[in-house]
């Protein structure tokens, strides 16, 4: 379901953006209004990030992010009902993106279930390998639902054709070694390291990890099919308000 989306979309467009917020950041009523300006700038999927006390794969401004909305006393269920009403409210698609430790403590079947519910086609768990994950994979499978899966510059090509073979939806390709949010310099390494990302897998690919603005996105334009921004809107978020979102998305067209 998510693949045949994107592959529509993409006879439409040259590239896709997906977005990414943390739910409860700064509130669960902005999380939805920042949803809502992010849908109405043209965004093609979100991925809706449930707070988590030890973001592994997140650079500062996600891990504050994450902080604040636990300070703030979100809850997995107060996550799900946004999931459910951004859902419910818009026709985009919508990930989840978390760590495992939420899972397991949840219930792994429980939780897949939920998303499912919810309206959710897909997720990301960056800490899961496919080896240690196949609890995970099962459920995905029975609710038809994507597991995203991730490349980064140091897998191997029989890595990568290896991760592939359990993925749905797309590929996330990670810009760089590190976390989120750092400065990402797009050059003709990262189009070799596209190339050989697209040679390992016939899904469609997003990279992430350092975009922040219009060039970044026109580099990657024929060499990914999705730009994920992440940090940056949480930034100009916190410099110019809730309102700067959509003026900000519009313009990385």
């Amino acid at each position: 379901m998510l693949e045949t989306y994107l592959r529509n979309r993409l006879d439409e467009k040259e590239i896709l953006l997906m977005t990414h917020i943390v739910l409860g950041y700064p509130s669960f009523d902005d999380s939805f209004r920042i949803i809502e300006a992010m849908v109405a700038s043209g965004v093609d999927l979100m991925e809706l990030q449930i707070p988590f006390s030890e973001p592994t794969a997140d650079g500062p401004v996600i891990v504050h992010a994450n902080q604040r909305s636990l300070e703030g006393g979100a809850t997995l269920k107060d996550c799900f009902y946004l999931v459910e009403k951004a859902t419910h409210s818009f026709d985009i698609p919508f990930l989840i993106m978390s760590y495992y430790n939420i899972l397991f403590r949840y219930g792994v079947r429980r939780f897949v279930a939920d998303m499912s519910q919810g309206g959710i086609l897909g997720s990301i768990i960056p800490d899961l390998p496919p080896e240690e994950g196949q609890e995970y994979l099962d459920a995905m499978q029975k609710h038809g639902l994507a597991p995203i899966l991730i490349f980064s510059p140091t897998t191997s090509l029989d890595r990568m054709r290896y991760i592939s073979s359990f993925g749905k939806g797309f590929i996330y390709c990670v810009a760089r070694k590190g976390v989120t949010g750092s400065n990402t310099k797009f050059s003709e390494g990262s189009a070799t390291y596209l190339t050989k990302c697209r040679k390992s897998t016939s899904l469609p690919l997003a990279l992430g990890f350092g975009i922040k603005e219009k060039s970044d996105i026109d580099f990657l334009k024929g060499k990914a099919d999705i730009a994920v921004i992440g940090s940056q809107t949480i930034r100009i978020m916190e410099q110019q308000g809730v309102d700067s979102v959509r003026n900000f998305i519009c313009s990385l067209r």
